[in-house]
């Protein structure tokens, strides 16, 4: 008989899935206002939402800390509740836009969706293939602390 969970429907593999497409898109975010817009760029851009320079900086560092370690698994339930304020913080400016995300200035939808995975990614912790579970695997603990 063949293990159901030794496959694709292996649930841990669609919890890695989630963590690694989180952190591929939050180190994007933070690559494009490294790269693109500049620091100093994003910065600015912060302070036109009224907030001090300085949380543009604490945003790149964030995206783009907290994208690679959702990638390589590394403390994924602390690093994924870490980032929630970051996402319910980008949901804030998109409020008066509408819902839709299309919308002139982008509706709300897409920060409150990462917001909630990000919340289901703290609860299932990091799945397959991730630092997290390889230095499980080196000590005596149950999956719950994952």
């Amino acid at each position: 008989m063949t293990n159901p969970y030794s496959t694709l429907t292996n649930p841990a593999n669609g919890i890695a899935l989630l963590r690694i497409a989180q952190g591929s898109l939050l180190s994007a975010h933070g690559l494009l206002k490294l790269l693109i817009f500049t620091p100093a760029g994003a910065a600015a851009f912060f302070e036109s939402l009224g907030l001090p320079a300085f949380v543009g900086y604490l945003v790149i560092a964030a995206e783009l800390l907290g994208g690679l370690a959702l990638i390589f698994g590394y403390k994924t339930r602390l690093v994924a509740l870490a980032l929630v304020p970051l996402m319910i913080g980008a949901t804030f400016p998109h409020i008066a836009n509408g819902w839709l995300f299309s919308n002139s200035g982008g509706g709300w939808e897409f920060p409150a969706f990462w917001t909630l995975t990000l919340i289901v990614q703290a609860i299932l912790g990091s799945g397959a293939f991730s630092v997290d579970n390889t230095q499980l695997a080196n000590q005596t603990a149950t999956p719950a602390t994952i």
